[in-house]
């Protein structure tokens, strides 16, 4: 097949690693091959069924993947969608989406992400354990069928995927990141979720906004059910955005029109799934807040947010939207919320856990090498700055006002 490229690699899982069933007992290794596969078209049955069946993320949904590819890839980088299968059965293990593109004088594969993918995380066909010499030998495999590159660099990387172990984050290669994401677990009755889940100082807070809100002429989130209340939500979000991204002087990638253009389709795809949902939050017809989301094998992601922080004085649109969203998703039986990448302040406020990405970067080349040390500087450079507070605050002041003078 044209558009299929096939190698195999024979590796080897240590003993005492994890095994697939043909292959599972003590002293047993297990093999792995790997599949490259330069089109969706040989790989998209596959790819739905581990969605259904197996383990994913809501950044790794083949209908957000293929906009990712269709519509932010770079016209000159190669898509790389690599197959791992146990060597014995040729049973499916996981797809890595992943992609190659000029940078700078030289080639890099990447996670397919172009900005708006979260988490880095292969979809597993099963819930199997993973050790560091299990995910080793799959990316020794991987490494084997993937071409030429000057160096490797995937960033965002969770250290779990729906409680298991994530093989990219176990390999001996890969390392702790300066991002961090958050969110919290979701369980009993909807009516109550705030007052048990949240820290006290939340839900008393949410409690007030909520009636606040109510006395200025009813409160209601909103989810947008048709193509039309998606494009009138959608460009509410967009508003307000930008609008306070704009008065912070923060940077936002919704000031690129190919990237507005990727979410707006992604709603409305989304419509025939609910893959992809928007909710607004309004008091009487004018809407305070958009939050933009997805929805994936019990855990609700949120992206992105807009809100008119002026509205009403003394009260948050924002936790309000993010408080009313997750009564919304433990009634739809969700059990986790993300609350994303960043270290803002108020998912502390809220109650949420974090944990930290990992990162891979791996050179192959003297290129690659070189720019490889400069992004490992530039990490421990911003790192060192993240642990001084008043450097790191001023730092964020003179960004926020070149990006002033800039709009």
């Amino acid at each position: 097949m044209a558009s299929q490229a096939m190698r195999k690699a024979a590796v080897a899982n240590v003993a005492g690693g994890p095994h697939s069933p043909a292959t599972a007992g003590a002293g047993v290794a297990t093999h792995y091959t790997a599949r490259l596969h330069t089109s969706f078209d040989t790989v998209r049955p596959l790819w739905l069924r581990l969605e259904e069946t197996g383990l994913c993320t809501g950044h790794q949904g083949l209908a957000w993947v293929e906009g990712i590819a269709n519509r932010l890839m770079p016209k000159t980088a190669e898509l790389l969608v690599v197959e791992v299968n146990d060597a014995a059965t040729d049973a499916p293990v996981m797809l890595m989406p992943l992609m190659r593109r000029r940078a700078l004088g030289h080639y890099v594969i990447e996670w397919l992400s172009c900005g708006v993918c979260d988490y880095s995380a292969p979809l597993l066909a099963d819930a199997r354990p993973w050790t560091t010499q299990g995910a080793d030998a799959v990316w020794a495999a991987v490494r084997a069928v993937l071409p030429p590159t000057d160096r490797i660099h995937v960033a965002g990387i969770p250290q779990e995927i729906h409680g298991v172990a994530n093989p990219l984050a176990l390999l001996s290669v890969a390392r702790d990141s300066i991002q961090i994401a958050s969110g919290l677990a979701m369980d009993g009755d909807p009516q109550t979720l705030i007052k048990r889940i949240c820290k006290q100082s939340f839900s008393k807070n949410f409690n007030k906004h909520c009636r606040r809100f109510e006395q200025l002429g009813g409160l209601a989130l909103v989810e947008a059910e048709t193509p039309g209340m998606i494009e009138e939500q959608f460009a509410t979000l967009l508003d307000l955005r930008l609008n306070r991204f704009r008065e912070l002087g923060r940077f936002d990638l919704l000031t690129q029109a190919p990237i507005v253009e990727f979410y707006r389709n992604a709603a409305l795809t989304g419509l025939s799934d609910g893959s992809v949902r928007l909710f607004g939050l309004r008091v009487g017809q004018a809407y305070l807040a958009v939050i933009y989301v997805l929805v994936m094998k019990g855990t609700l992601h949120a992206l992105l947010l807009g809100i008119d922080q002026d509205a009403v004085p003394n009260v948050s649109p924002g936790l309000t939207t993010i408080g009313k969203l997750m009564m919304w998703g433990r009634s739809q039986g969700l059990g986790y919320f993300d609350l994303s990448v960043g270290s803002q302040g108020y998912k502390q406020h809220i109650g949420a856990s974090s944990s930290v990405l990992a990162e891979l970067c791996e050179p192959m080349t003297l290129k690659g090498r070189g720019s490889t040390a400069y992004i490992r500087l530039r990490g421990k450079t911003e790192l060192f700055v993240r642990s001084k507070p008043r450097l790191y605050k001023a730092v964020q002041g003179v960004m926020r006002r070149l990006r002033r003078l800039k709009n």
